[in-house]
């Protein structure tokens, strides 16, 4: 074990001596709590100044919704310069529309430095819509829903409408049926009857300016009725059913479905039936098993549609 003479002891303790007296001769730092800065509903940007005195000096931010404060930033270098700097740290997580008090805290080997207290007021969380249309594709002439929220600050009780522009998508967006109120969770849901075009949906509040919704499509499928009949030649039958609306010229595909997927067994065209329907007739070669109907509507104003299952033993 290494030992000490008298003469080393005492150099170690005149060392040490000189340190603390260093130690207390380090001024603390000086500093001013600025304004907050970038406020929006759940963050904001807290400024200020400090002088470290020449000591490496750190600072942070005390914060909350109190004098007591209870929440803290992180934690940055101000520098161990001579001059004032300015400093700045963003706070996240915090509520929307609410008081919030701060002050700047600065930390250097004499101690820590406490600014003076301020406060500053978040944002309301702005408005916002998302909608959906269901189900999507609805059967020709049937009943769609065009469901949503209004999220934000005082969502609840607002006005909505709801606007529709329809295949081919020309005249531009026209209200539909009669404003709702939001609930309380501000949700809305509207009915729409009788759906016989594509249509394009968008909801909008009665605010100035207004907030508008994301454009939700709802399709509108064909209707298919599909029958099948034994024909004469042994082993093939007979296909057929009409279409609403008429979609006359447009392809029709026969399927069996084989490991869940479908094969086609032969096509046709749409022909006219009267002036609200075609009609298909086609005589395919089968074997026992599920058959089903496509139809292929490209025109825009509806979409492709399934028949119902074929049973053919």
């Amino acid at each position: 074990m290494r030992s000490f003479t008298a003469a080393a002891i005492a150099t170690l303790a005149l060392a040490g001596a000189s340190l603390a007296s260093a130690a207390q001769a380090a001024p603390l730092p000086t500093l001013t709590t600025g304004a907050a800065r970038e406020i929006g509903y759940g963050s904001a940007v807290l400024t200020g100044s400090v002088n470290p005195k020449g000591s490496a000096t750190s600072y942070y931010f005390q914060y909350g919704l109190t004098k007591a404060y209870g929440s803290q930033s992180a934690i940055a270098s101000a520098g161990a310069g001579t001059r004032t700097v300015s400093v700045r740290l963003a706070v996240t997580g915090l509520e929307p529309l609410t008081l919030y008090h701060y002050r700047l805290v600065a930390v250097n080997g004499a101690g820590a430095a406490i600014g003076g207290e301020r406060t500053f007021l978040t944002t309301k969380v702005p408005l916002s819509l998302q909608i959906l249309s269901s189900p999507d594709p609805v059967l020709y002439g049937g009943t769609a829903t065009v469901q949503g929220t209004l999220s934000g600050t005082d969502n609840a009780g607002r006005e909505v409408v709801l606007q529709a522009d329809q295949f081919p998508f020309t005249a531009g967006f026209q209200d539909v049926g009669n404003p709702e109120l939001t609930s309380a969770s501000g949700s809305f849901s509207f009915p729409v009857v009788g759906l016989t075009l594509v249509t394009q949906y968008r909801v909008l509040t009665t605010t100035n300016p207004p907030v508008v919704s994301p454009v939700a499509v709802e399709n509108v499928a064909v209707l298919l009725a599909s029958h099948v009949k034994r024909a004469r030649r042994r082993h093939f039958a007979r296909i057929y059913g009409t279409v609403t609306p008429a979609e006359n010229g447009m392809e029709v595909g026969i399927l069996r479905t084989v490991d869940g997927r479908g094969v086609l067994v032969g096509g046709t065209i749409l022909t006219p039936l009267n002036a609200a329907s075609s009609a298909f007739s086609r005589v395919v070669p089968v074997k026992p098993g599920i058959y089903r109907v496509l139809v292929r509507v490209t025109n825009g104003a509806q979409v492709s549609n399934y028949g119902q299952p074929l049973l053919i033993r």
